[in-house]
């Protein structure tokens, strides 16, 4: 899991998005962020914290919030997530998993007595200045944005 604390400057990245546009950290700066970073692209669990996060978009916009989503996934395949759940946010293909490892995301997971290396689910709240306000490790996909907002 992760090492990066709250308080921490959040660490600079650079990546493509699903319009193959590049979009890095310091493009937004003076804007708070939500980085969540999911295991797979159109897979269940994946799915539902998307939407969930679509569904409201608009209170992020409203509280001054941008979405990035992350993933090892590739450009076509987060255009494909991205087209077919109407997503309006970026989502970056980390393909070389540098900005997994550089938010330390990519590890060792467990899942039904197989051990493997995956992407530990994990947002971050990153404010105007670049220092992470917040670390969500446990995220309910189906609720996230209540996480997110502190209404849980």
């Amino acid at each position: 899991m992760t090492t990066l604390n709250i308080g921490d400057k959040a660490p600079d990245f650079k990546g493509i998005n699903q319009d193959e546009k590049e979009i890095q950290l310091s493009d937004f700066k003076g804007k708070k962020i939500v980085l969540f970073f999911y295991p797979k692209a159109s897979t269940p669990g994946c799915t539902m914290e998307a939407k969930n996060l679509r569904d409201n978009y608009n209170t992020f916009l409203e509280k001054g919030y941008e979405i990035i989503g992350v993933s090892a996934d590739s450009v076509k395949r987060q255009l494909n997530f991205a087209t077919k759940n109407e997503l309006p946010y970026s989502l970056i293909a980390d393909e070389d998993k540098t900005i997994l490892n550089d938010y330390g995301v990519w590890g060792p997971k467990k899942f039904m007595g197989r051990e493997y290396d995956g992407i530990h689910r994990t947002t971050f709240v990153i404010g105007e200045n670049g220092i992470i306000e917040d670390i969500i490790k446990k995220v309910k996909t189906k609720v996230h944005t209540d996480q997110i907002f502190g209404t849980l």
